[in-house]
């Protein structure tokens, strides 16, 4: 899926897959924190059970508005102890899956809100012959 973004200046995903994003020309194949302000970061988890306190944790030092979880192939809930840091800071959090978090995060980047996209970006299945 092709995404545009509506203001240059904003980090935006230019396109999107289940197993990939591409962001400034660049494909991105593993879980990774992107920010509306410029932010990129890996993050170190392919599958939304395999998330801790720790994930979430880590977010709160870029001090968005708003956290756009994008929990894989699928929109799966994580119990909200994990995001529990967000919350105590005043950090709003929305959970979807990934494709449906870079749509939200392209609109919410494009109005200069400062959002962070949290995306777990799932390895393709390899193929069993």
């Amino acid at each position: 899926m092709k995404l545009e973004p509506d203001h240059p200046s904003t980090q935006a995903i230019q396109s999107a897959q289940t197993d990939w994003i591409q962001v400034a020309g660049e494909r991105i194949a593993h879980s990774v924190i992107l920010g509306s302000h410029g932010e990129r970061k890996p993050w170190q988890c392919e599958t939304a059970q395999a998330l801790s306190e720790a994930h979430f944790e880590q977010i709160c030092a870029f001090k968005p508005e708003l956290v756009i979880f994008g929990s894989g192939a699928r929109q799966q809930f994580v119990h909200p102890r994990l995001y529990q840091s967000l919350i105590a800071a005043g950090i709003g959090i929305e959970t979807m899956d990934t494709l449906a978090a870079c749509r939200t995060y392209n609109v919410l980047a494009s109005e200069d809100r400062h959002v962070i996209a949290a995306l777990i970006i799932e390895p393709e299945p390899a193929m069993h012959m």
